[in-house]
């Protein structure tokens, strides 16, 4: 693809996600299936309980939490929802920055490729990392998964340039002058927190036929040319990238490997909501309007739903291929996004969307949150402690944790102060 035809095309999606989440009458159907936008007409719906175990017996104590529905929930989600994926056991590291001075100064940038396989001229992601370069121990660490390669979600001119996926399945160079998915690493830094950052692209090609090039189609059984229904989809492909950047992680003396914060924005949340629950190293998970298949409660078919996500035009690809048995009706999956929420229990949780992205249905995220609070408080953590849903600009900051900003589909700057005071509550940065 034309590099300036990519910006095009980035740009163009970006307008059509504001588009989806402007006003209750943006979006009448999509892939040809109707869009609700009215509360009136959200239909009754019953949760599963997540503190109820398959024998119908109730979790009434942390280690029957922990040893039986944890683990039962774990099973539901990996069958229902994103797929079961394979382990690590070929993943290796070659660092090829060890530590350079960066930001005038004011960080050390490394720069870590994680090798996928026991081939490592293929599938492999690079991992770039900032430390705040006056700590003196290690220091807790901001992870985000990017749309964008990291030369572009970073300005910084050391950083080594990437190649990024058109949707022709060809990678290109990186555009000149590109700066979509950029991010303020500095912020992060001048605040004692660490910051590092991984192409999603890099383990997972974003479209329908990106398995032909990613991790999930290296790990095809013998004649097998499509993942087994209850097998990993593309989220569960980006969520099992990300527990490969915590294998390093875990390695380097200078980060504080209990206190990784996870961020993505959009699908990205989603990921980052799914490596959170499945693996318990990640210590914080900040996901930014993950909607659908998300932290948004799907049996509320409000906005976007499992209808809409696992149509064959669209997303189907990034979930498992049992999820589409539920796009009829939701409230036949045994999974609900609370449950979801529940996984990232004791462990904080910030969710954070807009107060227009009824496409992804904010609503939908904070009742999702309220029905996953027994879970925190039986693991004597602090839930929303409410009911009520707050305004714009009013963040409830717990150990679970709920922020709309003024506005649509994604971040805005000052959401990056709201994230860094919830960082700061639960992880003490080096100063």
């Amino acid at each position: 693809m034309n590099p300036k035809l990519l910006i095009r095309f980035l740009l163009l999606v970006f307008i059509l996600s504001s588009l989806k989440s402007t006003g209750q009458d943006a979006v009448e159907k999509v892939a040809g299936i109707p869009v609700n936008y009215n509360e009136a007409l959200v239909k009754p719906y019953i949760l599963p309980d997540p503190l109820a175990l398959a024998n119908g017996k109730k979790v009434r104590d942390t280690d029957t939490w922990y040893s039986t529905r944890r683990p039962e929930i774990i099973r539901l989600f990996e069958e229902h929802q994103f797929g079961k994926a394979p382990n690590r056991k070929e993943v290796s590291f070659k660092v090829f920055d060890s530590g350079t001075a960066a930001f005038n100064n004011q960080a050390i940038r490394k720069q870590v490729t994680l090798c996928f396989t026991k081939d490592t001229t293929d599938h492999k992601a690079d991992l770039l990392i900032y430390l705040p370069a006056n700590s003196k121990g290690p220091v807790p660490l901001l992870l985000n998964i990017s749309f964008v390669p990291n030369a572009v979600t970073v300005d910084d001119p050391g950083v080594r340039k990437g190649m990024m996926w058109g949707r022709d399945g060809k990678r290109v160079p990186i555009p000149d002058g590109m700066s979509f998915g950029r991010m303020d690493a500095q912020k992060f830094i001048a605040a004692g927190f660490g910051f590092a950052t991984i192409y999603y692209g890099d383990i997972e090609p974003d479209f329908a036929k990106g398995i032909s090039y990613g991790i999930r189609g290296y790990y095809f059984k013998k004649d097998q040319s499509y993942p087994a229904p209850d097998e990993w989809g593309a989220i569960a492909a980006w969520a099992w990238g990300l527990s490969c950047a915590m294998d390093y992680l875990e390695t380097d003396s200078d980060i504080d490997s209990k206190k990784v914060a996870l961020f993505g924005i959009s699908r990205l949340g989603k990921t980052v909501l799914w490596a959170g629950a499945h693996d318990q190293r990640f210590g914080m998970v900040i996901a930014s309007c993950s909607g659908e298949g998300g932290a948004a409660l799907s049996r509320r078919e409000y906005g976007e739903t499992i209808k809409h996500m696992t149509d064959s035009t669209r997303y189907f690809y990034q979930f498992c291929g049992n999820r589409a048995l539920y796009g009829d009706d939701p409230g036949l999956s045994p999974v609900d996004a609370h449950m979801l929420i529940a996984l990232m229990a004791p462990r904080p949780l910030l969710l954070q969307t807009g107060t227009t992205d009824n496409w992804s249905d904010p609503k939908g995220e904070f009742l999702s949150a309220v029905a996953a609070e027994p879970v925190y408080e039986l693991l004597g953590k602090k839930g929303l402690e409410t009911k009520t849903m707050p305004a714009a600009n009013v963040p409830i900051l717990h150990d679970l944790g709920y922020y709309m900003h003024e506005g649509g589909h994604g971040t805005v700057p000052e959401d990056y102060d709201i994230f860094l005071k919830f960082m700061k509550m639960h992880f003490s940065a080096t100063e």
